[in-house]
């Protein structure tokens, strides 16, 4: 498949360009989609970082990539190397407590960071001991309106200003004179677009990785078996492990070895990037919640009637949902599930056990209890039992999500 990249390019008082910002893109239209801030940099990151690494981008200079209050939150640098990128916190983020230690993190993780689009208010000011670069968005903020503003800056020493969105040479001329350090803008380059080649995935698979790696005790063996069965993924992972981010003291054998050498909290951190990246704005976290909960159910339900069946029906369960994720017929995605003809047959509507348990499910997520009444006789249980069974499948989706 093909993916997307704008750069744009960062000058110095010579116009000697030292870096480039990177902006992402989802086509070969140069504007920036309606997306997240989160999705957006979560596939800028799986796109560019790990396919041919930001350095090929950039031709080895400094990669800006802007971090909004959601990537922030969700710790997507840390799958960014601190050598080859300044961390550019957009204006959205606010000057809040928890955003300082999570900014302060980032610095003592050796990052450079860089406020984008500044307005000073006093309460930035702690954050400066933090910051290397300060952009001054010239269109919002005027040469002329941030002087003093400018002055206050060039007192601190380590903190580098940069004029952005200067498009013309009085501008640029103007910016040269109050001592901006670097410059960005139409008048030097527009964005210039780069296409690259990528390799698609699996989304079942990430959904199947996701459901073991969030386990309070995850299977390593269970999820490095899932990985072997996507090349694209493993790929990913390698490359996750091969990007700078991480140091390497030997070399990677296995799947398992770079799963085990990853840690299990970075995998989690890694999983949930995949799914960040490819689960659409419209459909929100919530829905693999439910999920997770619909797939514990499915499994309790089984354990009453059938013991035999409590993996498939945990699967059938996890599936469900997964038409309505990606927006594609649930005839086309289950061929790309590596699970038994029976777990298939009941995620397509065909008649089987499976089927009844997830159409008993279903009725009492509902609420339809005549429906409900028929689904349980299918299946031999008694429809008292459910309510118990129901909030243990809860208490145990909860304890799992609280787990990330």
């Amino acid at each position: 498949m093909s993916v997307f990249v704008a750069r744009q390019a960062i000058l110095n008082r010579r116009q000697n360009v030292v870096a480039y910002e990177l902006l992402f893109r989802d086509s070969d239209k140069n504007y920036f989609p309606e997306i997240s801030d989160g999705q957006a940099t979560a596939r800028l990151i799986m796109e560019n970082q790990l396919n041919l690494g930001t350095r090929h981008i950039t031709s080895g200079k400094k990669a800006l990539i802007n971090i909004g209050p959601e990537s922030l939150k969700l710790d997507l640098c840390a799958f960014l190397p601190c050598k080859d990128v300044v961390i550019e916190l957009l204006e959205t983020i606010e000057p809040t407590d928890d955003n300082y230690e999570l900014c302060r993190d980032l610095f003592h993780s050796n990052y450079k960071l860089a406020l984008d689009d500044f307005v000073y208010t006093p309460q930035w000011e702690r954050f400066l001991k933090l910051v290397n670069l300060i952009k001054f968005d010239i269109r919002q903020t005027p040469l002329p309106e941030i002087a003093q503003v400018v002055k206050k800056l060039k007192k601190h020493k380590r903190i580098k200003i940069l004029a952005e969105k200067i498009e013309t040479p009085e501008e640029f001329e103007l910016a040269y004179k109050m001592g901006f350090d670097y410059f960005q803008g139409y008048y030097f380059a527009k964005p210039t677009m780069l296409k690259q080649n990528d390799i698609d995935y699996n989304y079942a698979l990430v959904i199947a990785i996701y459901a073991e790696v969030m386990k309070p005790n995850p299977d390593i063996s269970v999820i490095s078996g899932l990985f072997e069965l996507d090349a694209a993924l493993a790929y990913k992972l390698l490359r996750l492990i091969n990007s700078g981010v991480f140091p390497i003291k030997s070399q990677i054998s296995s799947l398992k070895q770079a799963l085990v050498y990853l840690g299990q909290e970075r995998l989690k951190k890694f999983v949930s990037l995949i799914v960040t990246a490819h689960t659409a704005k419209s459909k929100p976290a919530e829905l693999m919640q439910i999920c997770v909960v619909r797939a514990r159910f499915c499994e309790l339900i089984a354990a009453q009637i059938s013991k035999q069946q409590k993996g498939e029906a945990f699967l059938t369960g996890l599936f469900s949902l997964l038409d309505a994720i990606l927006d594609q017929p649930m005839s086309l995605l289950v061929n790309k599930l590596p699970f038994p003809d029976d777990i298939k047959a009941a995620l397509q509507g065909e008649k089987n056990t499976l089927h009844y348990i997830l159409e008993t499910v279903k009725a009492y997520e509902s609420g339809s209890w005549w429906a409900l009444e028929q689904a349980v006789l299918l299946i031999n249980i008694d429809s008292k039992l459910l309510p118990n069974i129901y909030k243990q499948a809860v208490n145990w989706a909860d304890s799992y999500k609280n787990t990330t």
